[in-house]
């Protein structure tokens, strides 16, 4: 069983989910679960009991003012206060009880923040001259050698759709840059200490080739993988 955190719309109590999420999860042999958002702290530990494995989606920005990591960009468009408490509380949780993990724009942002990460703000203000992410541009990512992101992708270059002015600027503690842009922006870190903990700063989901799909696939296994060893005398 797959949870997938999606968006909180800020002018309603609103749970929004991209479906391109839950087919790929589902194509890759996993349940997809639309996460909600419960008032109380104590849902986190209820819903990782229950959770074999998380997909943290695409969303809108960071207050950064929050985080204590300056003012935030006045081009930001924060997600609710609840959402970024919650998705920071239930990320570190996951994190913290080895169950698997996929960071996808934001969830990547989220992973890495959530240990200590630091964000560009904005692109291009941050990074002049730097080629486009936002609005579906394909570009091209390089993954590092020797990283699970490379073992999972089974290839050394892929293109990639960007839908994001935000980016990891450091990764936290425990993470290792395991993508880059041909400018060295960071597209992907991954945790060499867990189970299984990838993100990815582009989306997957839009993506036809078959090198995407499998990180969603990989997840699943990882997933079934605890639940075996969980259930081991």
């Amino acid at each position: 069983m797959i949870g997938i955190v999606g968006e909180l719309a800020s002018e309603k109590p609103e749970l929004r989910l991209s479906l391109r999420y839950a087919a790929a999860v589902e194509r890759a042999g996993g349940l997809p679960l639309a996460v909600p958002f419960p008032g109380e702290p104590g849902m986190v530990d209820e819903l990782l009991l229950r959770l074999d494995g998380l997909v943290f989606a695409g969303a809108d920005d960071f207050d950064t003012a929050r985080l204590g990591l300056g003012p935030t960009h006045p081009a930001a468009k924060p997600v609710p206060t609840r959402k970024q408490d919650f998705d920071l509380a239930l990320a570190r949780a996951a994190l913290a009880r080895g169950v698997p993990v996929l960071g996808i724009c934001y969830g990547m942002q989220l992973l890495a923040l959530a240990e200590g990460g630091t964000l560009h703000q904005h692109l291009p203000d941050d990074r002049p001259g730097c080629q486009a992410h936002a609005g579906g541009v394909t570009h091209g990512v390089r993954v590092a050698a020797g990283t699970r992101l490379r073992s999972v992708l089974g290839v050394p270059v892929l293109d990639v759709v960007s839908r994001h002015h935000q980016a990891v600027a450091t990764p936290g503690a425990g993470w290792n840059v395991a993508g880059v842009d041909g400018e060295d922006l960071i597209e992907a870190i991954e945790r060499g200490d867990h189970p299984f903990a990838l993100g990815v700063q582009w989306h997957p989901e839009l993506s036809t080739e078959p090198a995407h799909a499998r990180l969603f696939t990989a997840l699943v296994e990882a997933a079934r993988q605890r639940t075996l060893d969980g259930a081991a005398p």
